[in-house]
């Protein structure tokens, strides 16, 4: 099985994403804050879709990895408006199993209203949705809170790598994006896993998140000594694991 790489353009932009053909439902991964396609997780997940001939589909969002575009001029709804794109121009009419990590996981629950019954089953990776409104705006300092009415723009510390420029812009659209305040009307298999030592996104979010959800067939994993990124290779396995447990109960209710 081989991927086929390409982009779709969009408003201009040109949005890359990499599609394994194979069996339905198609295994959607959609990466977290500042992250792409090339990640661990989506990595790992893509080379056990080729050895299951599970269909899978990658994407990078606007000023992420290899798509165009500037990271200043995303937004959470932006970036939502970017995946459901590609997922409509790749594998249109197909149904989904949508897999999100960390800011993934609040584009996931998006692209799921988005995208309706198409949506069969979740997977959420250290969901992080609402973010910027529960975990960055409490933590802006005065000085960075002025420097963003005067600038738009303030560098955000980032323990991967360089500092992420935050917008005034992503916090607005973010705070016209929340999900946790209300029911999520989704009905099919949902699996959630979180590590407890979690320092980016507390764990008692995907609880949060739970309990919003509509369906009954909601589990959460937590992972005692799991960080943030959960990209070990025991990380690895059980977030397959629960790919495999979700695409399973969807062909099962086909």
């Amino acid at each position: 099985m081989d991927e086929r790489c390409g982009t779709v353009e969009v408003a201009g932009v040109a949005l890359a994403y990499a599609y394994l053909a194979g069996e339905a439902p198609v295994v959607v991964f959609l990466p977290g804050f500042a992250s792409d396609m090339q990640g661990a997780k989506a990595l790992y997940l893509r080379d056990r879709c080729i050895e299951r001939g599970q269909a899978m589909l990658r994407l990078d969002y606007s000023g992420h990895g290899a798509s165009g575009g500037r990271f200043e001029s995303g937004t959470i709804g932006r970036w939502s408006a970017d995946a459901w794109a590609v997922i409509d121009a790749v594998v249109p009419a197909l149904p989904v199993v949508l897999v999100g990590s960390s800011m993934g996981g609040w584009i996931m629950l998006l692209v799921a209203r988005a995208l309706g019954s198409r949506v069969v089953g979740m997977v959420g990776i250290a969901a992080a949705p609402d973010f910027t409104e529960d975990l960055m705006r409490p933590a802006l300092t005065p000085q960075a809170l002025a420097a963003l009415a005067r600038d738009g723009v303030v560098p955000l510390p980032n323990a991967y790598g360089p500092p992420t420029p935050l917008t005034s812009a992503l916090l607005y659209d973010g705070a016209a994006q929340l999900v946790l305040r209300s029911p999520i009307i989704f009905t099919g298999p949902v699996r959630l896993i979180h590590g407890q030592r979690d320092d980016d996104v507390p764990w008692r979010t995907s609880l949060r998140l739970a309990a919003q959800i509509a369906s009954d067939d909601v589990q959460i994993v937590l992972i005692k000594d799991g960080t943030h990124r959960l990209s070990r290779e025991s990380d690895l396995a059980i977030i397959d694991s629960l790919c495999v447990a979700v695409v399973a109960r969807c062909r099962g209710s086909s």
